[in-house]
């Protein structure tokens, strides 16, 4: 049975004066699917996430739509988005140590934030002690005392996750939300999550550098380039038989999937082109191997092969 979808995304824009950050995103999210978005820094990802929570400055542009449970997000008034915000959609970010307020004790700010609800202040406590022990705070009911700056880096972002589901949200926007962990801390995080999204039942939107984590996280991975979407399905077929040449080079450029010893870390040459002059065809096109001469004059289209993947490449237009 097809799973009703929770966000979609149709052919959204979005600009400051010239610059293009995002242009004609399609995507969704089913209730209780984990979808990736990767890709360089600068490719939009979390220009996205800015979108999606109406957190624009009032000189950003945008064209096309954002529904969330069949409600396009930019007819919702200020209040109404509000409501939205930390309920109904949370968000985990990139910075554990400044995700915190410095001077309030963490159980302060796990109480504060469930302003909402309709219970006791023991009854939040309670809320809060639990979360944590489902993060893997020992001692929950100690630590609550604690302010953030007696916290590991890796405590602190097992925190910030606990407070964006102490609502049971629909929706969780992790974004980056492992890249300051080590390895190991990364893993269990991940781990984590994956525990918690079974027992909540949320959905994920997962944005992040590594391609380790997504993969073993996500069911479905968009790969973001120059504010586009150029390669979407699931993570398996993305993984295993990615199509487009962006798409392979940025996974070759995972020292995970190196098979013997590096002593330089691969890497994509070129830059991303600038957002504010876009070339005329295909943006990837002077960092491309396989670059023929319409590549630089026409935009590429979306082709949909086996399954539900899709790629924005001229490469396979007769296939």
């Amino acid at each position: 049975m097809e799973k009703p979808l929770l966000l979609d995304i149709r052919d959204f824009s979005l600009s400051y004066g010239a610059v293009q950050a995002l242009r004609h995103i399609t995507l969704s999210v089913a209730s209780g699917d984990i979808v990736g978005i990767v890709g360089e820094s600068g490719c939009g990802k979390s220009s996205l996430v800015n979108a999606i929570l109406r957190m624009l400055p009032e000189s950003a542009k945008t064209q096309g739509g954002i529904n969330f449970k069949n409600t396009d997000l930019y007819t919702l008034n200020n209040k109404q988005m509000r409501a939205l915000r930390g309920t109904e959609i949370s968000v985990v970010s990139q910075d554990p140590m400044r995700a915190h307020h410095p001077l309030l004790r963490i159980g302060k700010q796990m109480t504060d934030i469930q302003y909402r609800d309709n219970i006791t202040q023991s009854e939040k406590i309670k809320r809060a002690q639990d979360m944590l022990r489902q993060v893997e705070i020992p001692d929950p009911a100690s630590r609550l005392n604690d302010y953030p700056h007696q916290f590991s880096g890796g405590m602190l972002q097992r925190i910030a996750i606990a407070m964006a589901l102490l609502s049971r949200p629909d929706l969780l926007i992790a974004d980056e939300a492992t890249t300051a962990l080590d390895a190991t801390l990364e893993v269990r995080v991940i781990e984590i999550l994956q525990q918690l999204q079974r027992d909540i039942g949320c959905a994920i939107l997962f944005i992040s550098h590594h391609l380790h984590a997504v993969r073993h996280l996500c069911h479905h991975v968009a790969v973001m380039y120059a504010g586009q979407i150029v390669e979407y399905g699931s993570t398996e077929d993305v993984f295993t038989h990615p199509q487009h040449p962006y798409t392979r080079r940025l996974l070759e450029c995972d020292p995970g999937n190196a098979v013997e010893k590096l002593y330089h870390l691969p890497t994509i040459p070129g830059n991303i082109p600038n957002l504010s002059a876009l070339p005329e065809g295909c943006a990837f096109a002077d960092r491309c191997d396989d670059v023929m001469l319409h590549c630089t004059t026409k935009p590429p289209p979306v082709i949909v092969g086996n399954g539900q993947q899709q790629v924005r490449c001229w490469l396979h237009e007769k296939a």
